[in-house]
């Protein structure tokens, strides 16, 4: 088994274009029904729909969440469907196995008055000020998750129609920037960035102190110093802002589609969460001016 794992992990990579955090999430939900099935003294390819019940049931008494469970058996499922096509085993066993219902949080959102807040905190007085304020700014006019700011490179921002290319695997979406966000950039990048960066050869948009791209945790760390500077008790992380772009574009009125597209959402029952907060104003004229409301 452990062969056709590889080679399904090589397939996401070379073939998928899956991006690394991907591929690490199969590698782990795959490699954990492996050690059961060694446990079991169970027959990968012989394997059928009980068996992988009796997996579900057992992460459920490990304590694994429903939406931890899902996902294993959505990553399972793949790979057996790899092993279909290529002709290695007869039946996907999973292939009618319901996965568990998955309640949908409801999301941590900002007011705009927090937003506001929150931004007004980096001041462009030094380096690091001048990044912070850039890349917060950024942030929440963008959307985009923290992985995919950070993994930006300054060539995937188009400063003269200001908009920014996302690439997150194979897949690539463009987000227009607001006249605030691409002016808090321009700043950044004319007097903070090449100072900073040690080495021309750094392509990264966001770097840290020693010139080098930025991490994942420096950017929690930059967002958890703002908050509390700005004496917020709503717990803030780089996904909150994410929620609170989605949100305040709904409740001003955009399409659910094009926040769909500028969120990455593949499936737009990901984007529907943020209806519950639309603006109570928008569905009174709804309900006062459309012939069928």
């Amino acid at each position: 088994m452990e062969k056709q794992v590889n080679l399904f992990l090589e397939f996401l990579k070379n073939d998928k274009k899956s991006s690394n955090n991907t591929i690490q999430s199969y590698r782990r939900d795959i490699e954990q029904f492996e050690t059961y099935v060694s446990e079991k003294k169970l027959n990968y390819i012989k394997i059928n729909k009980k068996d992988i019940e009796q997996y579900m049931k057992h992460l459920e008494e490990v304590g694994k969440k429903p939406s931890t469970i899902s996902r294993s058996l959505a990553s399972i499922r793949s790979f057996y469907q790899y092993l279909v096509r290529n002709k290695k085993v007869k039946k996907d066993p999973t292939e009618e196995v319901q996965a568990p219902k998955v309640e949908k949080k409801v999301p941590c959102v900002l007011t705009a008055t927090e937003v506001e807040l929150l931004l007004e905190q980096p001041k462009n007085i030094d380096l690091k000020g001048t990044r912070d304020k850039a890349m917060l700014e950024f942030a929440y006019a963008t959307g985009m998750r923290v992985t995919e700011i950070i993994s930006l490179d300054i060539d995937d921002v188009n400063f003269d129609e200001g908009y920014v290319t996302c690439r997150t695997g194979k897949k690539e979406r463009t987000i227009p920037l607001g006249t605030i966000s691409l002016n808090a950039l321009k700043d950044y990048v004319d007097n903070a960035r090449d100072i900073m960066i040690k080495d021309d050869d750094v392509k990264a948009l966001f770097v840290n102190i020693n010139g080098t791209r930025l991490t994942r945790q420096g950017f929690w760390k930059i967002v958890k110093y703002y908050k509390e500077q700005a004496n917020i008790k709503t717990d803030i992380t780089p996904h909150v802002l994410r929620h609170s772009f989605a949100t305040h574009l709904i409740q001003n009125g955009a399409d659910i589609k094009s926040i769909q597209s500028m969120l990455g959402h593949s499936d737009i029952s990901s984007t529907q969460v943020y209806m519950q907060f639309q603006d109570e104003g928008i569905k009174k004229i709804y309900d006062k001016t459309h012939p069928r409301a």
